[in-house]
């Protein structure tokens, strides 16, 4: 039965309410439910009401893909200036136990996309991909070029590989792999990886 199956679920930054971004992130929950690519979204304020949300969403299913659209930057994804990364995977963070439950909610064949502007782009970026692989167990996925209607940088990383895209993809000549200042290169077709803002499923 149709309720039988995980969850598709997407969660977007709602904290900048008159923000362009915003609006579009809001109305493309339900253009995503109206094409068959999402089952429920929510728009959240902090990182800790989103991830209980995850959590707790119909909780007699699992989940099957988590989208969040939002802002991001290198090896980031933020919900207004608070940033998730790497670092939240770890014990002793004030979220790791938030993202237990939601591991624990993952069927499978999962995946995590970070629908963000350049999270996977440069070291920080490959932290966090291995960093969030290795914790859920699920393949994760990520961009490393600023996104909007096209995206491009798509990448896609399964438990226990390790990120083979290379580090100054998206960042302008001479910017540092490992601490890069500034943003990363805009989207464009023809560039590694672009996908538009209507592909709504992952490349195995």
């Amino acid at each position: 039965m149709a309720n039988d199956l995980p969850l598709r679920v997407m969660l977007f930054d709602a904290t900048r309410r008159r923000d362009l971004l915003t609006a579009t992130w809001r109305a493309g929950g339900p253009l995503y439910r109206r094409l068959g690519g999402l089952d429920r979204h929510a728009g959240v304020a902090s990182w800790e009401a989103g991830l209980r949300w995850l959590a707790t969403v119909e909780p007699g299913r699992t989940i099957g893909e988590i989208q969040f659209w939002g802002h991001g930057r290198w090896g980031a994804a933020l919900i207004g200036d608070e940033a998730l990364g790497a670092s939240a995977t770890r014990e002793g963070h004030r979220l790791h136990p938030l993202l237990e439950r939601v591991r624990a909610r993952l069927a499978p064949d999962a995946a995590w996309w970070f629908r963000t502007c350049e999270s996977f782009g440069a070291k920080p970026g490959h932290e966090l991909a291995r960093a969030w692989s290795r914790f859920f167990g699920v393949r994760v996925a990520g961009f490393t070029h600023v996104i909007g209607p096209w995206q491009s940088g798509l990448h896609v990383l399964a438990p226990g590989a390790e990120p083979d895209w290379p580090l100054d993809e998206g960042l302008y000549d001479g910017a540092s792999v490992s601490a890069p200042d500034g943003t990363a290169r805009w989207s464009r077709p023809g560039l590694p990886n672009t996908v538009s803002f209507l592909t709504g499923a992952l490349p195995r």
